[in-house]
């Protein structure tokens, strides 16, 4: 999985390789972090819960993911209330992603590239928060280092250069000890757009778990809360499961 991921929670606890900060790239540190071990599959049950303009609005969704050895994630994002809704993310390496929603009509649309913008369901994510990223897309600056929560962190600055750009850039803080993502700073038109935080981290399996992720707006205020309720890894999946036709 990449260094980003989020909510199929795919990080697995690596060992710390001990280094100097200043020897390390802001490449390196993705590259460490996207090269911890991830499971083959995971299954969640998540509650939503959406903060805008004074009002709360909650949603339940289960997630299926599987991750394949060529790099290919599929993912399943199936609404249970207040509407039946599903989202069917294909990522691919070195290219765009494929993503159809399913509406509670029960009619398909993909979604465009020019849609991944756009807001997930009326949340604080977008389409393309949803899907996975390709580290060889962008390129990293090392910005030294800062706590989060008081967890030291590196502060590493990417940049895409491969394929649509949605946003600006992305600030990545990455854990020194454990090197898991704690915190995303979400950049368009020089100005910080969201944020992204990764709280509640266990350990399950091995696996080390974010149980609550925040997404949060900056300027308009608001925000997107996922609670974990229920987190399982490795169990069997079908290949069928993730295919388009099973939209329908």
């Amino acid at each position: 999985m990449n260094a980003v991921k989020k909510v199929a929670v795919f990080t697995l606890l690596g060992l710390v390789v001990h280094a100097s900060a200043f020897a390390l790239t802001g490449r390196d540190i993705v590259e460490r972090s996207d090269a911890i071990a991830s499971p083959d599959t995971a299954t969640s049950e998540v509650v939503m819960e959406i903060q805008k303009k004074g009002r709360l609005t909650e949603k339940t969704f289960t997630l299926t993911a599987t991750h394949d050895e060529d790099g290919e994630d599929r993912s399943l994002i199936s609404f249970h209330s207040p509407s039946r809704i599903k989202l069917l993310t294909h990522t691919h390496k070195g290219k765009d992603d494929d993503q159809w929603l399913q509406m509670s009509s029960g009619k398909v649309k993909r979604i465009t590239q020019s849609s991944k913008k756009k807001a997930f369901v009326n949340s604080h994510f977008t389409y393309e928060d949803i899907s996975s990223r390709d580290i060889d897309d962008y390129t990293y600056t090392l910005l030294g280092n800062e706590a989060v929560a008081g967890e030291p962190c590196y502060k590493v600055e990417s940049v895409r250069t491969r394929g649509k750009k949605v946003y600006e850039k992305t600030v990545l803080y990455i854990s020194e000890r454990d090197w898991f993502v704690r915190k995303i700073d979400f950049y368009t038109k020089g100005k910080l757009l969201k944020t992204l935080e990764n709280h509640a981290i266990r350990t399950v399996d091995g696996i080390l778990t974010p149980y609550e992720v925040v997404m949060s707006q900056a300027e308009k205020g608001g925000a997107t809360r996922l609670s974990l309720q229920k987190i399982d890894y490795n169990l069997p999946m079908k290949e069928t499961d993730f295919r388009k036709e099973s939209l329908r």
